[in-house]
């Protein structure tokens, strides 16, 4: 959170308005939010996807 705020303050410092040092700041954040959510969106795909796959498999060969 310091960083934060040592971006908001730098920002204001410099000449930036409020809205413009808060959108920086907040921006990278928001960045690593993204590609977190991202990342854990392909894995719960790729989990569920193999689970899946295992699930049918044993269902065809005890029907035999």
């Amino acid at each position: 959170m310091k960083k934060t705020s040592v971006q908001i303050g730098l920002g204001i410092a410099l000449g930036a308005g409020l809205g413009a040092a808060l959108s920086i700041a907040l921006g990278t954040g928001i960045a690593w939010l993204a590609l977190g959510i991202a990342v854990g969106i392909a894995i719960g795909a790729a989990i569920t996807r193999t689970s899946s796959h295992k699930t049918n498999d044993r269902e065809l060969t005890t029907n035999d």
